[in-house]
C-alpha cells in the first residue's frame, strides 16, 4: 500500500510517496509560494501516484477541530497569502482520498515516535528551531490537541540580564521564537547563524534561551524524551551548552532517571531529517485506519 506525505513548511513544501513501513520511495521539494502557484504543483505530484491516503503536516496555526466549519484550514498565519486557506479541502476536492492533518512539528514528533528515537515511549516532544520555533507533543501514545494545538514556540521567557535585543516576534517581545529563532540570531548579531559558528557568545546565549524553554516543557509536560531539530540545531556545539543550562535551571528539583544523563534525554533527530515526512506517512496510515473503522 502506498501513502502520500506532504510536509508543508513556510519556506518549502516536501512531497513524498512512502509505504506502510515508513520507507520513502520518491521525494521532491518545491518552494512555498502563494497557494495559486504552489497548490497546483502539489496536486499534480500526487494525482497519479495511486496513493491510498495522504498525510499533511502543515505550518500553522491550523484548525484541527473536525466539528469546526474551518477544519483543515491554515488560519492566522503571518504568511498572509495562506491565511484562512482551506488546504485539506483543496487537496480532498481533487484527490478524494482520506487525509490525515496536523501541524508540521506534530508530524515530526509522530515520525520519531513511530520509527525514531521516541519509539516505545509513551511521551516525548519534538522542538524545531529554525525560521520559527515550534513544538510537537506526543503524549500517552498520541499527538496532543486541545482547544487548538501546542503553540509552545511562543512561551514567554525571562531575558538574559545582558541581552538588550527586542525580539523578532510581532506579538510578544520576549517569547521563545522571538528571542531564539534563526531570524532572531541574525538580527541580534547582524550575521546569519552559519557565519557565527566560532562565536561562543552567540551559542551560549542561544543555549540559555533554548534551555529555558526546555525546562518549562519538562515542568509542564514531563516528556520521556526531547528531540531538538531545525536549522539552528545543525550547530551541534549547542547540545552540551543546552545540557549545562538545563541542569543549572532545574537545580535538582526534578528527580527522574532520564535527567541523570541529559545527553541521552535531550537529543538530535534520529531519522536523517526525514522525521517530518515520515510522520506524514504515519498520519496517512492513521487516516486510512479511521476510514476502515
Amino acid at each position: 500500500m502506498l501513502f502520500g506525505a506532504l510536509e508543508a513548511g513556510g519556506t518549502k513544501m516536501v512531497m513524498a510517496i512512502g509505504n506502510e513501513n515508513g520507507e520513502i520511495i520518491n521525494q521532491i521539494t518545491i518552494p512555498t509560494e502563494t497557494p495559486d502557484i504552489t497548490m497546483p504543483n502539489i496536486l499534480q505530484y500526487f494525482k497519479d501516484k495511486n496513493i491510498s491516503a495522504l498525510g499533511v503536516g502543515s505550518f500553522g496555526p491550523i484548525d484541527l477541530d473536525k466539528n469546526s466549519p474551518t477544519y483543515g484550514h491554515i488560519t492566522s498565519t503571518p504568511k498572509l497569502a495562506w491565511a484562512n486557506y482551506n488546504i485539506v479541502g483543496t487537496l480532498n476536492q481533487v484527490l478524494n482520498i482520506p487525509i490525515g492533518f496536523d501541524t508540521d512539528v506534530n508530524a515530526s514528533a509522530l515520525g520519531e515516535a513511530t520509527w525514531g528515537c521516541m519509539k516505545g515511549l509513551s511521551s516525548g516532544i519534538y522542538i524545531t528551531i529554525g525560521t520559527g520555533i515550534g513544538v510537537g507533543v506526543y503524549m500517552n501514545g498520541e499527538l496532543l490537541h486541545g482547544m487548538l494545538h501546542p503553540e509552545a514556540g511562543h512561551i514567554l521567557l525571562s531575558k538574559h540580564p545582558m541581552d538588550s535585543f527586542k525580539g523578532v516576534c510581532p506579538y510578544h517581545p520576549n517569547c521563545f521564537e522571538g528571542l531564539a529563532s534563526g531570524p532572531a540570531i541574525e538580527m541580534r548579531w547582524n550575521q546569519k547563524a552559519f557565519e557565527l559558528v566560532d562565536k561562543l557568545e552567540v551559542w551560549d546565549l542561544e543555549a540559555y534561551y533554548i534551555a529555558q524553554g526546555i525546562v518549562n516543557y519538562i515542568l509542564t509536560i514531563s516528556p520521556h524524551k526531547i528531540v531538538l531539530g531545525g536549522g539552528v540545531m545543525h550547530q551541534e556545539q549547542l547540545f552540551p551548552l543546552i545540557h549545562k543550562y538545563v541542569s543549572t535551571l532545574l537545580n535538582g528539583y526534578i528527580k527522574a532517571p532520564q535527567l541523570t544523563n541529559l545527553e541521552t534525554y535531550i537529543v538530535p533527530p534520529s531519522l536523517k531529517d526525514n522525521q517530518g515526512i515520515m510522520g506524514c506517512i504515519q498520519l496517512a496510515k492513521n487516516a486510512t485506519s479511521l476510514c476502515v473503522n
